[in-house]
């Protein structure tokens, strides 16, 4: 199981999130495989070895154009999902894509909702991105209703915009900006934690 050994980056009210690391690979790749039917035709998590040590390579700490955190539960460390911050663009662009996936058996408590707004917090105030943008396929009703209640605002649907499972999927297009996170983030933190924002 991920210990606490080093700093979190982002700590809330029931997670924390920190960047994955080598030592993270069997709790990893353990509930990526259990996680097989949760995630479906929606993602694909480093399921062996050489899949994790990639992910290491492309998310970990020292990566530049990306950045990963892995969302644990405070209360005993479990791993519950990931935020990937991918293709960080920066100068006039200033942005990046955010993708997620939660693991089995935490799906539904909540618990990556909270690990959400900690992520947008890294996202906003620490890598001081302009643009997160989220891009979810139309029948994926758990991610839809998860950007939902983070306010992101819908953009548009691109068709055929990413191959997963050796299929070109469409999806609906999603962004939040830095100003809107600052006007929403009190409101977000408060329906997370169901405490007044700090």
């Amino acid at each position: 199981m991920p210990t606490r050994n080093r700093p979190s980056a982002a700590t809330g009210f029931r997670v924390h999130l920190r960047p994955p690391r080598p030592s993270d690979e069997a709790a990893f790749v353990r509930a990526a495989r259990a996680s097989r039917a949760l995630h479906g035709r929606w993602a694909k998590a480093p399921s062996t070895r050489s899949e994790f040590v990639a992910f290491i390579k492309r998310y970990g700490a020292n990566a530049p154009a990306h950045a990963g955190f892995l969302v644990l539960r405070t209360s005993d460390d479990a791993l519950c999902g990931v935020f990937n911050f991918s293709e960080i663009v920066r100068n006039a662009f200033n942005s990046a894509y955010l993708g997620y996936y939660a693991f089995a058996p935490h799906a539904g408590d909540g618990l990556m909702t909270e690990g959400f707004a900690l992520a947008l917090d890294i996202a906003f105030r620490r890598l001081a991105l302009h643009r997160i943008e989220v891009n979810v396929q139309p029948t994926n009703r758990r991610s839809l209703a998860l950007v939902a209640r983070l306010h992101f605002f819908c953009e548009g649907y691109s068709r055929r915009y990413v191959k997963i499972a050796g299929r070109w999927r469409d999806h609906i297009r999603f962004a939040m900006l830095a100003e809107d996170w600052n006007r929403l983030r009190p409101v977000v933190l408060r329906q997370v934690s169901g405490k007044a924002a700090r």
